[in-house]
């Protein structure tokens, strides 16, 4: 049998060897874009210029500083809640109150929710208000974003704690299979949350109107027609009162699937430009990729329900981490503090996949609209989003879900020459 020693020196090690994974792999990508700051790749020296070309890297970069100083303080906090006895702390304080099982549960899940959210804040608001707003890019004001907390919380609140009683429920109910049931229940509350989303989340924090008419919708409706497509609608979000950033994409599922441009696409893209890019979104929808994340998902879920199930009532496991109560609603926790600590290595696995579905999704844009024209459409939202041209290698391939821009362009200009 594992004893507690033995988990802590593993649990360690291996943030330890993550933190190095991730200092590394940032360094290189700092470094890389560093070294090509000064030059346009080839390819995109007429859409492109030096300048917007500086300030992508400059944002990247500045991200990238960001992130190293607050990745410090969110290894701290971890080790605070396990290894330095917060948990410990929020379960005593809560144990004053006397409660029933599962009101317990809520009362220290929700403790536990609102001080990481407090926790949190100084690296949203310095995202936010410091670098978003330094390159131009934000448009929240502090009571947007106060707003969008308080929401944030009751949403949250309403979602989760129903499912979390759900899940003490099966563990306190339904013996040792309790895993299974319980696995079952979130698998069933996400379908349930895929259909909810479009109609009564989504709208709580932005504004959806219909897309209006004229030739962005004509073209929209035309490609629909052509593959087949339905849909509940064609919206456009209010995305520009936060951001400046453009994006498009689907949301719920069956018949009741809604397609979603933010304005600020609509504004920057003309009207071919916005079919090429829908036809990749629909790419996705096409080549079943959203069906087989879907799969991926309750498979891996699957997984982690199995593991926490061997893990519950294993004193090693709460000793290690630096829990000193056996209780079911502890062990929900740590386990989802600590399992990204020991699934880091998978990241890269999980994200060639994501890239193998982006050049697939061209593929099906290219055959459905102009391949040339979700080029210019792509250049564009690099320049807009002030996307770098020049990602490491190295750490685009762990941690990337898209191609870099020279790769995915030049699959682009091959799928361009093969269908004329």
């Amino acid at each position: 049998m594992v004893k507690a020693e033995m988990v802590t020196k593993i649990f360690l090690v291996a943030l330890v060897l993550k933190e190095l994974v991730v200092a590394w792999l940032d360094h290189r990508n700092k470094n890389h874009i560093l070294k090509n700051k000064n030059q346009v790749p080839e390819k995109f020296q007429d859409t492109i210029d030096l300048e917007d070309h500086q300030k992508a890297a400059n944002y990247s970069v500045t991200k990238i500083k960001t992130t190293q100083v607050f990745n410090i303080y969110d290894v701290a906090i971890l080790l605070m809640w396990t290894l330095g006895g917060g948990l410990n702390s929020l379960e005593v304080i809560v144990s004053k109150w006397s409660l029933s099982p599962i009101p317990h549960a809520l009362a220290y899940f929700s403790f536990f929710g609102l001080i990481s959210m407090l926790l949190g804040l100084p690296q949203s608001i310095y995202s936010t208000f410091v670098i978003e707003e330094r390159y131009g890019f934000n448009k929240t004001t502090p009571k947007i974003f106060i707003v969008d907390m308080i929401k944030g919380i009751l949403v949250g609140a309403a979602i989760g704690l129903p499912l979390l009683a759900g899940l003490m429920w099966t563990l306190e109910a339904l013996g040792q299979n309790w895993w299974f049931y319980g696995w079952a229940l979130l698998i069933s509350f996400q379908f349930i949350l895929l259909w909810a989303y479009p109609r009564f989340i989504a709208p709580i924090f932005n504004k959806f109107s219909p897309l209006e008419e004229g030739e962005v919708k004509d073209k929209v409706v035309q490609l629909l027609d052509r593959t087949g497509f339905t849909s509940k609608g064609l919206f456009v979000m209010n995305a520009s009162m936060r951001s400046s950033h453009g994006n498009a994409y689907f949301t719920g599922f069956g018949k009741n699937k809604r397609i979603v441009f933010f304005d600020t696409l609509i504004k920057s893209l003309s009207p071919e430009e916005v079919e090429a890019v829908l036809a990749h979104e629909l790419g996705h929808f096409k080549r079943k990729h959203i069906v087989k994340q879907l799969v991926k998902g309750i498979i891996f879920s699957f997984i982690a329900f199995y593991v926490l199930g061997l893990l519950i009532k294993a004193p090693a496991f709460y000793e290690g981490h630096g829990v000193t109560e056996i209780k079911t609603h502890i062990a929900l926790l740590l386990f989802t503090l600590v399992s990204g600590v020991y699934t880091f290595l998978l990241t890269p696995i999980s994200n060639f996949f994501s890239r193998k579905y982006e050049f697939e999704a061209d593929e099906f844009a290219a055959q459905h609209a102009r391949a040339e024209k979700l080029i210019s459409a792509l250049v564009k939202m690099y320049k807009d989003n002030a996307s770098t041209l020049t990602p490491d290698p190295t750490y685009s391939s762990f941690y990337h879900s898209h191609p870099p821009a020279l790769i995915r362009v030049d699959h682009l200009e091959t799928l361009q020459k093969t269908s004329h």
